[in-house]
């Protein structure tokens, strides 16, 4: 695949690499941008966003995220946070008066430890998961489950319980929220919680693959067994599943997933604008010399993390704050990842932010790490190197076009 834009010559191992991932019979097309201490030194792109193969993918094309939607959704919550709205050790029900779970805190929700993560009694079809001030009502109704306390990801009702917060707090929708606390302040419009609104820039690439639908039917069918096992097993399909239909979200050329509003799921963005989100989180909370966090709430990002098994997912994993660390000691840092290996990370100790997106198929990448797993040690290598002399401004970086 020819891969365009441009990237410090540092990283030029990290570009063929990329060009690699699509290679194959179901291409598609994605991107990647990298920055450095705030500044830009890898954009690039490659492949097509369309079905057919036929639109090239563009530096300002957006792509599903998956569980990556979760990093912002949890950035909103730190952002009010920083202004003294919402205190994490404060009891969710002070804000959210609905809310029935007396004994769980912001940062237990936060820590996926809040017994909420099955979507059983929560959504009894897929139909539900579009209406997100129903997934608030009965949310903030449920009782914390046998899994209170411990980490169990909420693979789904973590975005509903972000959002149910921050609206109790703010009055606003969590799409209003993307915009207003995290696209308008880091000047980019290359992010939105479901379908773009009509005068963005950002075309949403288009799910290339044709065995998509048939994939899903046949995990729903799978799943709806194993949700009703009363094990770890059965918490991980349970954290997930609503019955059969799920395939029907993702149908069409203008699937109903977008037009709703799943603060865990349905993010959209593109490469350069995941990476700019991650930027101030990678420094001292600053881009471009404007605050975006705390210096203090930065650094309680970076806190230990220790691996604990997650009752969901049944891996060890470290939650911290709605991001998390690598599974395995590959790359530094914190952020997240989505089940298609979308993903947004930040690295203090290097400076690092990166944002890769695509549209390929969800198991092509090896489910969530493939292509994570790869690409961040390729890149913690890269930028490791000396830097060569700079041009005539003597300022590092790339120029990013529009």
């Amino acid at each position: 695949m020819t891969v365009q834009g441009v990237s410090d010559p540092r990283f030029d191992h990290v570009r063929t690499t990329f060009g690699r991932l699509f290679d194959g019979p179901i291409r598609g097309g994605g991107a990647l941008c990298v920055y450095e201490n705030g500044v830009p030194v890898v954009d690039i792109w490659g492949g097509t966003s369309d079905r057919r193969g036929k639109r090239p993918w563009a530096p300002s094309t957006g792509a599903m995220l998956y569980s990556a939607s979760k990093g912002l959704s949890a950035i909103v919550v730190h952002r009010l946070a920083d202004r003294g709205l919402i205190d994490y050790d404060e009891p969710v029900a002070k804000y959210w008066s609905e809310f029935a779970g007396s004994n769980i805190t912001v940062r237990k929700l936060m820590l996926h430890r809040g017994g909420l993560s099955q979507l059983r009694g929560i959504a009894s079809h897929p139909g539900d998961l579009l209406d997100h001030e129903l997934m608030h009502t009965r949310l903030a109704m449920a009782l914390p489950d046998r899994h209170f306390g411990a980490p169990a990801y909420h693979a789904l009702t973590f975005g509903w319980l972000m959002s149910g917060l921050a609206g109790a707090v703010t009055g606003k929708s969590m799409r209003e929220l993307w915009v207003e606390e995290i696209a308008e302040p880091l000047g980019t419009d290359e992010l939105s919680l479901g379908a773009p609104p009509k005068s963005s820039d950002m075309v949403v690439a288009e799910f290339v693959d044709p065995f998509l639908v048939g994939e899903l039917a046949l995990r729903d069918s799978l799943l709806s067994a194993v949700s009703k096992l009363p094990i770890s097993l059965g918490a991980m399909a349970g954290a997930v599943h609503v019955g059969r239909g799920s395939a029907n979200l993702l149908k069409g050329d203008d699937p109903a997933l977008f037009d709703a509003q799943m603060p865990a799921a349905n993010g959209v963005a593109s490469a350069r604008a995941l990476a700019r989100v991650y930027a101030p989180l990678a420094t001292d909370g600053t881009l471009d010399g404007k605050r975006f966090l705390s210096p203090e709430a930065v650094r309680s990002f970076e806190a230990p993390y220790r691996l604990r098994l997650d009752r969901a997912l049944g891996i060890p994993m470290s939650w911290n704050h709605g991001f998390h660390r690598a599974p395995i000691p590959v790359a530094n840092g914190f952020g997240h990842v989505g089940i298609n290996g979308c993903f947004g990370w930040a690295d203090p100790a290097t400076g690092l932010s990166v944002g890769f997106v695509h549209n390929r198929r969800l198991s092509t990448m090896v489910a969530d790490l493939g292509a994570f797993l790869w690409l961040l040690p390729l890149i913690n290598k890269a930028a490791g190197k000396r830097r060569p002399p700079t041009g005539k401004s003597g300022r590092p970086g790339l120029t990013i076009a529009s």
